[in-house]
């Protein structure tokens, strides 16, 4: 009896050593994952650091590339085309003046009345209208005979029909937001389609003579006034407020920036004459590229499988375009380095199946238990139950993506102001003068990355101040507009109006 009651403890004891081998081994496993997954965060971070060092070499990066674009046609990465806009409007306008705005598969017509106060609400209608899909392939005189027709409809229904008729001259701002060498303030060649569109008379034609010629075929009195790039309208918008802005920022889906230039600083087009002396340059900054740019293997992936490999590094790095599914990608990197994910879906391998704005609310979320976060991984990558401390992981990825493309778009903004001397530093690569005295500077800035997004407009601002130091960083105000490819070009028609 005694040896059964022996063998019986041995026997458990084996079991429950075993068992205690299977847990701690099990520990050990999941310890061994866990780090592994740490060991990714910890790459990101390192690869996304943007010291204010880092920064400082990045906005001289951007000054001088800037210098480069202007001195010659393909002396940059930057492109510093001209818009030929150098009347700003300035809040004195004032009329009935349009804009009709053409960026994709849809456009918008708008009528903005004027009233000669800068301060004033202004008042503006907006009319949406699909373009066929036919149009998008046909020809160039379908597709603007038809715009032009809905540009008559929309001025029809104004008051009465007695007041305003149509035999009324007008002026109109058109917002084209397609590749185009602008050749003056109201015309332009168009270079390539994109978005869908392929119509082939009019590559290498005048878009805005296209137009003219349509508004005449419909008995139309309108004269487009301006050729405007989205980016050159927010500026005229931001200016038309108050009269201290020289630059303005889009940072959402896109981004891109603009700028007050002197005439004199335009090399590669040396004889320009302006009655203001300056000239509203289109950077296209979204393509600038410096080695000094924080990049990361997941940076050089998005890349080389784009559309548009070793184009727009600037762009792919800080808009909304891109940063969730930068995010994507090392969600999958810690998923196939650690199966604490679980089993890698289909859905966590598709290019831009996380949207920046759903990246956005993970980051966002403040609940205990973060839900959002859950609810984001289990319903758009179809990641269900995720423990609480890979929601935190997955968190801290959105901030180390987000905080990155933020100091990047502070440092580019402020490569801007030392290219025109608005930094505090006299226009100096490096180095600081006290001796400067810094004018009130305010750049506009429109889109949903900024205007929406808390961490990403906060982080901006801090790297600003950082960069500049904060006497230096207060003279410099970033002001919210909205519609600079509506009301903006229609600012500009009353800026460069002929009535």
């Amino acid at each position: 009896m005694g040896r059964v009651v022996v063998g019986v403890a041995v026997g458990l004891a084996t079991v429950a050593c075993a068992v205690a081998a299977v847990v701690v081994g099990g520990r050990m496993k999941s310890r061994g994952k866990w780090k592994r997954v740490v060991r990714v965060l910890r790459e990101v971070e390192e690869g996304c650091e943007s010291s204010v060092e880092r920064l400082r070499q990045v906005v001289d990066a951007m000054a001088v590339e800037m210098h480069a674009g202007l001195a010659s046609e393909g002396g940059s990465k930057l492109k510093m085309l001209l818009s030929y806009v150098h009347n700003l409007p300035d809040g004195t306008e004032k009329g009935i003046y349009y804009a009709l705005d053409l960026g994709g598969t849809n456009f918008r017509v708008l009528r903005v009345h004027l009233h000669d106060q800068q301060s004033s609400v202004l008042e503006h209608e907006v009319e949406r209208q699909p373009i066929p899909q036919h149009l998008m392939t046909s020809t160039g005189k379908d597709l603007f005979d038809f715009i032009a027709s809905s540009l008559k409809e929309f001025i029809e229904k104004e008051g009465d029909g007695s007041e305003l008729s149509l035999d009324r001259r007008r002026e109109l701002g058109f917002t084209f937001s397609f590749p185009v060498k602008q050749t003056s303030v109201s015309s332009g060649i168009l270079m390539k389609w994109t978005k869908g569109f392929s119509i082939l008379d009019m590559v290498g034609v005048d878009v805005p003579a296209c137009l003219q010629e349509a508004l005449i075929r419909k008995g139309l009195d309108m004269r487009v006034a301006a050729l405007v790039n989205d980016t050159v309208g927010t500026l005229a918008l931001g200016h038309y407020h108050d009269s201290d802005t020289v630059a303005s920022i889009i940072i959402g889906t896109g981004t891109n920036a603009c700028y007050l230039e002197r005439v004199d600083a335009i090399i590669k087009c040396q004889g320009l004459l302006t009655t203001s002396g300056y000239m509203v340059v289109n950077m296209e900054w979204g393509n600038f590229w410096s080695s000094h740019l924080p990049r990361t293997s997941y940076d050089i992936d998005l890349d080389s499988e784009s559309p548009n490999p070793n184009d727009q590094g600037f762009e792919k790095m800080i808009s909304g375009m891109y940063l969730g599914d930068i995010v994507r990608r090392v969600i999958l990197r810690m998923s196939l380095e650690s199966d604490m994910f679980g089993p890698v879906c289909s859905k966590l391998s598709m290019p831009f199946m996380l949207r920046t704005p759903m990246m956005a609310a993970m980051h966002e979320d403040d609940s205990p238990d973060l839900r959002e976060v859950a609810r984001i991984l289990k319903d758009i990558l179809e990641i269900p139950d995720v423990p609480l401390k890979l929601r935190k992981v997955v968190v801290k990825v959105c901030d180390v993506v987000t905080r990155r493309a933020a100091r990047l778009a502070a440092a580019g903004i402020v490569g801007i102001l030392k290219k025109i001397g608005r930094d505090g530093s006299g226009g100096i690569t490096s180095g600081r003068r006290n001796d400067v005295k810094m004018k009130r500077t305010v750049v506009a800035i429109e889109g949903g990355l900024y205007s929406s997004y808390t961490f990403f407009r906060e982080y901006l601002h801090e790297a600003l101040n950082e960069i500049l130091g904060e006497d230096i960083a207060k003279h410099v105000i970033l002001k919210v507009t909205e519609d600079g490819s509506g009301v903006g070009a229609a600012l500009l028609a009353a800026s460069h109006s002929l009535l």
